[in-house]
């Protein structure tokens, strides 16, 4: 859904915008401060004051979320979504996960499909479902599911597949040398070792043909030009 300015400024003539209510959630609760962490502009100068990068600086005022890309403090607890909200730092959206058993919250990128009050779990259990949110090792996802937030070192928290409509594909089962064949958006193949974890789901707020020249596809074709058009 789409947005169009009222053209009162030179700036919001013919300017149309992305309006992402319908996908967020309206009036959602306070976020927990220890979450946020505040982020000082530096306008492109160095320790010295000095302008080291030009035409920088003078943008809004916000607030670092800080995101649980690795979700093993809360392994084996299940936890509620309680708002999906807009992020300005990155182009997904981010949901804030509250954790009932040790009263608990935090920060995971939003998946596609899920909704506030849904549930989901971390762990390295193979009783664990698979369903959009929840956190696995490589070894116990099946073939060919989609999967993000994917870790390149155990424990180090996830590290590829984070933007927004990104995902990678499972395309075979544990090797002779304890490693999982992915398939990244791109096409690269990586061998990951089996005990790194992903999770389940291509990421929120996938780019819709409407919306961009690349927009649509959903990574199973190319961008039908010669070459890209991003600034």
């Amino acid at each position: 859904m789409t947005k169009t300015l009222k053209p009162l400024t030179n700036s919001s003539r013919n300017t149309i915008l992305i309006d992402y209510r319908e996908k967020l959630t309206p009036k959602p609760p306070k976020t927990p401060r220890k979450l946020l962490c505040l982020l000082k502009p530096h306008s492109g100068r160095n320790n010295q004051g000095k302008i080291t990068t030009r035409h920088q600086g003078g943008r809004h005022k916000r607030f670092y979320r800080i995101i649980d890309f690795k979700r093993y403090p809360n392994d084996n607890m299940e936890g509620e979504v309680k708002s999906i909200e807009y992020d300005p730092n990155r182009n997904a959206f981010i949901s804030l996960i509250h954790y009932q058993k040790n009263n608990s919250f935090s920060f995971i990128i939003t998946p596609e499909g899920l909704k506030k009050d849904d549930k989901i779990i971390s762990g390295e259990s193979k009783d664990i479902p698979i369903q959009v949110g929840n956190n696995l090792p490589l070894s116990c996802i099946p073939v060919n599911t989609p999967i993000h937030n994917i870790e390149l070192k155990p424990k180090k928290g996830g590290q590829l597949m984070r933007s927004a409509g990104t995902y990678a594909e499972i395309i075979g089962k544990v090797g002779n040398d304890g490693r999982v064949p992915v398939k990244l958006g791109s096409k690269i193949e990586y061998k990951i070792l089996a005990n790194c974890r992903a999770t389940i789901g291509k990421v929120s707020n996938t780019m819709n043909p409407v919306d961009h020249p690349h927009g649509g596809g959903e990574q199973k074709t190319g961008i039908g030009r010669p070459s890209p058009l991003s600034p």
